[in-house]
């Protein structure tokens, strides 16, 4: 199983424009959110090779401002397997453009079930 998580594990850069921060000149949490949840999605399905569906998200920690003109590395990888469902945790590292400072600032955890065609929940094999 370790070789699986390690082969579903997902990482995704983003650069932080202006269109993605509040008026804080920071990023919105609403779009760290979804930016996780689909990070976190694309390792649960990675994983399980089925239809996944996310069912909750508990304690994301906004631990550092994510400012403009910094790039983004979001890093998914499944944290625990049950029966239908498993349980993603994403991590949000901030990285300076123009030196070599790299910090995290969110952390997260969303849990997903399996579905079949009729959406009904099917064994992760």
């Amino acid at each position: 199983m370790n070789d699986r998580i390690e082969k579903s594990t997902t990482r995704i850069f983003k650069t932080v424009f202006p269109n993605t921060t509040n008026h804080y000149d920071t990023m919105f949490g609403g779009t760290m959110m979804a930016l996780m949840d689909e990070v976190a999605f694309m390792t649960a399905t990675r994983y399980s090779r089925l239809r996944m569906v996310t069912v909750s998200s508990d304690k994301i920690d906004f631990k550092k401002p994510i400012p403009h003109g910094t790039i983004i590395e979001l890093a998914g990888y499944v944290i625990h397997v049950g029966n239908t469902s498993l349980k993603v945790h994403v991590d949000i590292y901030i990285e300076q453009m123009y030196a070599d400072a790299r910090e995290l600032a969110v952390s997260g955890n969303f849990t997903f079930v399996a579905i079949d065609e009729h959406k009904k929940p099917v064994r992760i094999f």
